[in-house]
């Protein structure tokens, strides 16, 4: 298990910051061999960990998937200093129960029909490896970690880094 229950702090702290992150620029690699990110609405992280995403079957991204499953996903709150990059493996998901479970109606906007429009899907990252920085938010934080840093010629650690392996 990933998200719940796991043992490592630090995959549990992985998931806690990129909780109310909605926003994750998710790359794929093209079919030409580079890379390419676009903004994704993430849904919550299920009980395994995994993190969902919906789309439209007809979107380029579902031909890169189906090509390279590899992915990143980046997590960014600069309001909160908190950055997270989790990259895995995407697969296509077309079950409808799984559809429906994680339907909420904004996504109406884009699936006119709603969870029976015939160009929804769903992507589904299963995280391999994370890393996150998390600072605090606060600008006297950040101010003393630089002069601490000038007089010491230590560079500021203003805050945890981590290296999480999610399989």
């Amino acid at each position: 298990m990933h998200q719940h229950g796991h043992n490592d702090p630090n995959a549990k702290k992985l998931f806690e910051l990129i909780k109310d992150v909605k926003i994750a620029m998710m790359t794929t690699v093209d079919t030409d061999g580079t890379l390419h990110s676009r903004p994704m609405h993430s849904q919550e992280a299920d009980e395994h960990g995994d993190l969902w995403f919906f789309t439209q079957i007809q979107s380029p991204k579902i031909t890169e998937v189906s090509r390279d499953s590899e992915v990143n996903l980046a997590y960014s709150d600069p309001s909160s200093q908190t950055y997270v990059s989790v990259s895995g493996k995407a697969e296509i998901v077309r079950d409808k129960a799984i559809i429906q479970e994680k339907w909420s109606e904004p996504l109406r906007a884009w699936f006119p029909k709603g969870v029976d429009d015939p160009q929804i899907a769903l992507i589904r990252v299963h995280p391999m490896k994370g890393e996150y920085w998390d600072s605090p938010s606060s600008t006297m934080v950040h101010l003393y970690g630089y002069v601490k840093a000038a007089v010491t010629g230590q560079p500021p650690h203003p805050g945890d880094q981590a290296k999480v392996n999610l399989t």
